[in-house]
């Protein structure tokens, strides 16, 4: 019983993955980059400062001021203040586009933009929305819960 309990749980984490996945790669971003977690101990969350894809140290972290996708120099970086199109991309378990991931507050797709759909605080597809799906601190979906087990990812392009 309980052997057929968690292989019917892997097969739908390995289903809801592939999902957003597929849809990371349909949008020509492809490269994982962890989870925008405020959970410090799981292994793929940004929080994770001993993890890779919260290391300041690793080419593949938003969190690496001098590597790709953390210098705010970088076309592909999370810190640009500028932001672009080349900018990560965020991904909800269920597979919704949640935004790019920049600084740019002029950025319509960035989450920085209290005013855009990603970014605004009143908005049901933002991080930022703390009553929202995926802002909320209690929501299994959300970037903000520390105890959140679907998480949204981003993908970088």
């Amino acid at each position: 019983m309980w052997t057929l309990v968690c292989s019917v749980l892997v097969a739908l984490l390995v289903m809801l993955s592939s999902r957003t996945t597929v849809l990371a790669q349909s949008s020509g971003c492809s490269t994982y980059l962890g989870r925008v977690s405020a959970n410090p101990y799981a292994w793929d969350s940004i929080s994770n400062r001993s993890g890779v894809y919260g290391s300041p140290y690793s080419a593949r972290s938003v969190m690496n001021p001098f590597g790709r996708y953390g210098s705010p120099y970088s076309a592909a970086s999370a810190t640009n203040p500028y932001g672009s199109l080349q900018s990560p991309r965020l991904y909800g378990a269920d597979g919704r586009y949640l935004g790019r991931v920049n600084d740019n507050p002029y950025d319509p797709e960035s989450i920085a933009n209290p005013y855009g759909q990603y970014g605004s605080p009143f908005s049901p597809t933002s991080i930022n929305n703390p009553y929202g799906q995926y802002g909320s601190p209690y929501s299994a979906q959300s970037a903000t819960n520390p105890y959140a087990t679907q998480a949204p990812r981003m993908y970088g392009c």
